[in-house]
Formats: structure tokens, C-alpha cells, sequence
């Protein structure tokens, strides 16, 4: 089955062509960071906007990087949700229109969903089950994975999201959005440099059991910090790579001991990471050692499929078409929606 995937959920426009048979031929992504970064965080109104321009070029260019027709097209996946309703509905609306004035199956793609299998598009894919930690700029979450759509929720930030802390301690450090790759590439040269931290930064919500995460009491330790660092207003640089160094280091580590602890809980031996924070170099370094000596593995997708894309929304959304669902053609998106609500598959296998 050949299927056109469409990711539109906040502000990146992802098109990808995918082979049931043949794997991904071809994908497009384009980023609005530019149209955004004098903002601070995403406009709503401006992501919609530019999906709407960008959209029908991108499939048109993915298109002919695979030399194919749009008369080849079997089915096409779109992103249904969670994400922002604007941006949703353009990539809803576009791939509705096209189902209907083409007579094809369509199917409506949790955007999670796409990034917890989106590992699954490597040369070597991890195998159910597994534990896998959703860690974005809305979700940070840890799934128990025992088949496609067999998802249980062990546990979920209660108030910011880890790519989210990243974002607002990046504006407090005076850095760029996103803050991810700016807080990273500081906290890098510190280590490279041997910068130590100023202090070190608590590791929200690991002095109990269970498995959920906080992120809000981090960024308000990071504030005070910045707050007591300043020097006429000011932040010196080998401080304000220090404190990057810090922040990141209690992210990491908080993410390290749950994933630790839902590796136990449940006795898998496989970890899967994905989202957009899963491409901090230094979160993959601390994984890939913790797990050695648990006899368990760990996998993440290419940095390109880390963020959001529509590679991972045509695997989703193919495995599910394949498996028989269908989505009816009235426009519908989902802002909100419980990964653990997804219906579970059977007889699907890689």
C-alpha cells in the first residue's frame, strides 16, 4: 500500500510517501523556527497560515522526488491529532479533499502515535514490547508498548513538558527559541570546556516512587539561579553555560532514573525514545549507559524523525489501514487526545 502522509499538528508541514512493501520512498519537511523565533514560542495563527502555503508544494515536491504520479497514491494518513485545532484543520482539511476527489481510503493519525513509531523506520527496528519515553515540547510521557495500538500510559508530566522547561529556561538564559538545541550546544561547551555547575539542580520528583514527571519547580529553581547569578543585569558566559550545563544535566537525569524504574517495573528489555527532545545527544549518551548493565537496548529514530514529520505519520497511519481502519470524510480533529484511547491492532507484524 502506498500512502501519502501529512503531519501539520504546530509548526513544522511534514509530507512523506510510504511502501508498505518497499519502505519510505521520499519526505519533505519544512520548518517555520524562522517565522516564529521573534515570538518566542509558536503564533497559532501564523502556523496555520503557513501550512496553508506550503502543504500542496511540499506533496507535490515529494511527489516527484519518488516519480510518482498522485494517481498511484493508495491512501493517505494525515495527523488528527493532539496539536494545535488551526494547524490540524489545514492538514485535515487537505487531506480530505484529496481522499474524496480521489476515492481513497484515509485515516486520521494520533501525532504521538507517529512519533513512538517512528523508530520503527530504521534499518533495524526495535521489537514489541518495549517502554517508551515520549518526550517533546507537549509530552513527556513513559507508554508500555505491546503491539501497535496496545499502549498503557505508566506515567506523565503533571505540569510542564521536558521540551517545554527546555523553551522557558532557554528565554531565561536569554537564548533563542527553540531553546532545546541552544540550551544543548551551551551545556556541551561546558563540558567540553570543564565549566562545572553552579549548583547542582534538583531532580524533580525521584526522591518518591512512581513514575510521573515535574518540570515546573526545575524552571523555577532556574530562575532563581539566573536571578542570583546576574551581575548589573547581566549574565556572564561561562555562567550562563554553566547553568545550561545544570539545567540540562537535572533533565536528563530525571528522565534517566524513570525510564530506569519503568524498565524494571514492567521487565522489558527494550527502551524506545522519541519526540523532539529524544535528539539531545547528551539524553541518548546517558541511556545508552544506564541500560548496559540492565541487559536491555535502547532506540531512537534519526534526528530527522525526532521532531515532527510526515514520515512517521504514513508508517502510523499505513500499519492502520492496513489492519482495516478507516476514517470517515467528515473533517474531524482532536486538540486533545489520550494516546491510551487508540485502538489496538491485531495480526500486524513488521
Amino acid at each position: 500500500m502506498l500512502v501519502l502522509g501529512i503531519e501539520t499538528s504546530c509548526d513544522e508541514t511534514g509530507i512523506a510517501l510510504y511502501d508498505s512493501k518497499k519502505g519510505l520512498l521520499s519526505h519533505r519537511l519544512f520548518s517555520q523556527i524562522d517565522l516564529h523565533v521573534d515570538y518566542g514560542g509558536v503564533v497559532p495563527e501564523l502556523a496555520s497560515r503557513d501550512h496553508i502555503l506550503k502543504t500542496l508544494p511540499l506533496i507535490d515536491e515529494v511527489l516527484l522526488d519518488a516519480s510518482t504520479l498522485m494517481a498511484e497514491v493508495e491512501a493517505i494518513a494525515y495527523t488528527a491529532g493532539p496539536g494545535l485545532v488551526g494547524a490540524l484543520m489545514v492538514g485535515a482539511s487537505i487531506a480530505q479533499s484529496l481522499a474524496f476527489s480521489l476515492d481513497l481510503p484515509i485515516i486520521g493519525v494520533h501525532h504521538m502515535e507517529g512519533h513512538l513509531l517512528a523508530p520503527m523506520l530504521e534499518s533495524t527496528p526495535p521489537e514489541f514490547p518495549f517502554v517508551g519515553l515520549l518526550v517533546s515540547g507537549g509530552h513527556t510521557q513513559l507508554v508500555s508498548v505491546k503491539g501497535y495500538g496496545d499502549y498503557e500510559i505508566l506515567g506523565e508530566s503533571v505540569d510542564d513538558a521536558a521540551g517545554e522547561a527546555f523553551d522557558k529556561a532557554a528565554k531565561m538564559l536569554g537564548l533563542d527559541y527553540p531553546g532545546g538545541p541552544h540550551i544543548a550546544k551551551l551545556a556541551n561547551n561546558a563540558r567540553t570546556s570543564g565549566i562545572a555547575e553552579p549548583v547542582r539542580f534538583p531532580r524533580p520528583m525521584t526522591d518518591r516512587p512512581g513514575l510521573d514527571f515535574s518540570f515546573s519547580g526545575l524552571k523555577t529553581y532556574t530562575l532563581n539561579t539566573v536571578q542570583k547569578h546576574k551581575v548589573d543585569g547581566a549574565l556572564a558566559e561561562d555562567i550562563r553555560a554553566s547553568i545550561a550545563l545544570a539545567f540540562e544535566n537535572a533533565v536528563v537525569d530525571t528522565l534517566r532514573i524513570k525510564c530506569q524504574r519503568a524498565l524494571k517495573q514492567t521487565g522489558f528489555k527494550t527502551l524506545v525514545i522519541a519526540g523532539g527532545v529524544s535528539a539531545n545527544v547528551h539524553l541518548r549518551e546517558i541511556l545508552e549507559a544506564m541500560v548496559k548493565p540492565l541487559g536491555t537496548e535502547v532506540f531512537y529514530a534519526r534526528p530527522e524523525f525526532c521532531t515532527d514529520n510526515g514520515a512517521m505519520i504514513a508508517y502510523a497511519g499505513c500499519q492502520r489501514l492496513l489492519a482495516g481502519e478507516r476514517s470517515g470524510l467528515s473533517i474531524q480533529v482532536r486538540p486533545k487526545w489520550p494516546i491510551s484511547e487508540l485502538s489496538k491492532l491485531e495480526g500486524i507484524s513488521f
